[in-house]
C-alpha cells in the first residue's frame, strides 16, 4: 500500500524535514504547500500585477496558493495539519477544517499548550501528535502494522 501525505501548517521549523527524513524507506508520497515564506506572500503580485492595497495583495496571494494547497489536500490520502509555537496558524485550521470536510485521514501535530485552543480541531482528527516522530511511527504503523521499538 502507498500513501500520499499532504504536510500542512507552520513553516518555520524543520518538522516537514524530520517527517519525510524519518520515512525514509517508506512507501510515502509526500507534498506540501510552498514553505518560502516571502514566495507565498508575494506570488500573487509577481505573477498578475502590483496593488497598492496590502489586502488585494494578500487576496492574489492567498487565491494562488489555493490552488496548491486545495489540489494536495484533494489528492491526498492522509494531511498532518503542524500548528507551531511561535505564530498563530489560522491558515493551518482552515486547512485541517477542509480536509475533514473532504472526509481526509487527519492528523494533527502541536504541543500541549495548544490543546485547549485546538480541541475541536483535536477532536476532527483520527490522532494528534506532539512529536514529528510520531507521525512518522503512525506512517510506519498504517503502512505495514508494525509498531515503534
Amino acid at each position: 500500500m502507498a500513501l500520499k501525505v499532504y504536510l500542512s501548517g507552520e513553516i518555520h521549523t524543520d518538522w516537514r524535514e524530520q517527517i519525510i527524513d524519518g520515512a525514509a524507506g517508506l512507501d510515502v508520497e509526500f507534498s506540501a504547500p510552498v514553505t518560502d515564506h516571502g514566495a507565498s506572500d508575494d506570488c500573487g503580485v509577481a505573477i498578475m500585477g502590483a496593488e497598492p492595497n496590502k489586502f488585494w495583495h494578500d487576496h492574489k496571494g492567498a487565491k494562488l496558493n489555493a490552488i496548491r494547497t486545495r489540489k494536495g489536500i484533494a489528492d491526498a490520502d492522509i494531511v498532518v495539519v503542524r500548528f507551531g509555537e511561535k505564530y498563530k496558524q489560522w491558515n493551518a485550521a482552515f486547512d485541517a477544517g477542509y480536509a475533514a470536510a473532504l472526509g481526509k485521514s487527519l492528523i494533527v501535530l502541536h504541543g500541549a499548550d495548544h490543546q485547549h485552543a485546538l480541541k475541536e480541531v483535536d477532536a476532527a482528527a483520527l490522532a494528534v501528535a506532539e512529536e514529528p516522530r510520531q507521525v512518522v511511527e503512525m506512517l510506519r504503523y498504517v503502512l505495514s502494522g508494525a509498531l515503534p521499538g
